[in-house]
């Protein structure tokens, strides 16, 4: 498996250059490390900001499971899509209310063709709200299909 996470990951993140606003980093409550978030605050109605992970080496005619951990927390706050580079058209998850503040977890099949999947983008979309935040950590890429609960 492949831990991601922000504090120690390994993996190769980019700041879309062409939305409207970057994810930045935010502590833990836990002060274990920190995660990346949208404050409700940035930027205006349906401005989106994207981040993208870049996968190297997968292999083609495999299946992998992304899982990771999100957030969204406040009213209206917006919606978190996850798009994959070989389908940009429609987002392959959407979550657009986070029933209270908690963390959980979203977990995305990847099934390579022939053409391997070679980035992950998490897109935060600014809802009405003012207060709260959406936020993405602990994104791990394992080998196979994604356990069920």
């Amino acid at each position: 498996s492949v831990d991601c996470s922000f504090s120690r990951g390994v993996c190769d993140w980019k700041q879309d250059a062409d939305d409207d606003f970057d994810w930045n980093p935010a502590d833990r409550d836990r002060g274990d490390g920190y995660y990346m978030a949208v404050p409700a605050f940035v930027g205006h109605k349906n401005d989106m900001g994207r981040l993208k992970l870049l996968l190297t080496d997968l292999k083609p005619k495999s299946s992998y499971c992304l899982i990771f951990s999100y957030r969204l927390a406040g009213e209206k706050v917006g919606k978190l899509r996850v798009f994959l580079a070989n389908k940009k058209t429609a987002p392959v998850w959407e979550e657009n209310k986070g029933k209270d503040e908690k963390w959980r977890t979203g977990k995305i099949d990847i099934f390579q063709g022939a053409e391997t999947t070679n980035s992950v983008t998490f897109e935060s979309e600014r809802g009405k709200g003012k207060t709260g935040e959406i936020g993405v950590d602990n994104v791990i890429l394992i080998s196979g299909l994604c356990p069920e609960d």
